[in-house]
């Protein structure tokens, strides 16, 4: 990528951006120790499947970086005193950024490392998400494009609408860093859970649906499906009628 392109597109979003990058399996100890508290190394071990002196080394990393700290209880039986690590306040993030990110930057490496067609299978699994979300968040089919922009707005995108012939200007980014690196896989997924959104109330998608990464300075752009104004990219052919 160009040093110039690092200027266009949105902002981090806060609290994304206070959390250094982590890999899939780091992502994974450290939420296991987020929902049981104190725990230790071999407990961990044994309910993710990993070797002990491999979730050593990534709760030394997340201790070394302010996401886990450690202190001693004492042993059960016979033996030392065992060490147990607790999460920090710094590891936890907001609501949004919690559900989001995990599933996101692990589908960002993975899917373009393995998959045939990483375009299509990043798009599904955002759109299978949307769908989740849509139900849980209880959109209305009564105001398609209110609810598409509460749902940006709880994930972290600041979205600001500027009309159905503007587009909706996409200010941040929960997952910035990723997808700079991985634009075509993470931007896929944004895009798909938008369309599984809308296809979980009945509204439109399809042609007119699009979201142009990095568009401007300060934002990606995002179009909702309407035959009165259609995006960009239906305009000049690369989305097909």
């Amino acid at each position: 990528m160009e040093n110039s392109d690092l200027l266009l597109g949105p902002r981090p979003t806060p609290a994304a951006a206070s959390l250094p990058a982590l890999s899939p399996q780091r992502i994974t100890v450290l939420d296991d120790v987020r929902a049981h508290g104190a725990t230790r190394i071999n407990d961990i071990a044994e309910r993710l499947g990993l070797h002990p002196n491999t979730v050593r080394e990534h709760l030394d990393a997340l201790v070394a970086d302010g996401l886990a700290e450690t202190t001693t209880e004492p042993a059960r039986g016979r033996g030392r005193p065992a060490k147990v690590f607790r999460s920090t306040p710094a590891a936890d993030p907001s609501p949004a950024s919690r559900e989001y990110a995990g599933l996101a930057i692990a589908l960002a490496g993975h899917l373009a490392r393995t998959s045939l067609d990483p375009v299509t299978d990043a798009r599904a699994a955002g759109r299978d998400w949307g769908h989740e979300l849509a139900r849980e968040s209880g959109c209305s089919p009564d105001d398609p494009r209110g609810s598409a922009l509460a749902l940006l707005t709880r994930l972290g995108f600041d979205p600001h609408d500027a009309g159905r012939a503007g587009g909706i200007a996409l200010r941040q980014c929960p997952l910035l860093d990723a997808a700079r690196r991985y634009p075509t896989v993470v931007c896929q997924v944004h895009l798909g859970i938008v369309e599984g959104a809308l296809e979980e109330i009945g509204a439109a998608t399809g042609p007119g649906l699009d979201l142009l990464p990095f568009a401007e300075p300060g934002a990606c752009r995002l179009f909702l499906p309407d035959p009165a104004f259609p995006s960009p990219a239906l305009l000049d052919g690369r989305v097909p009628r």
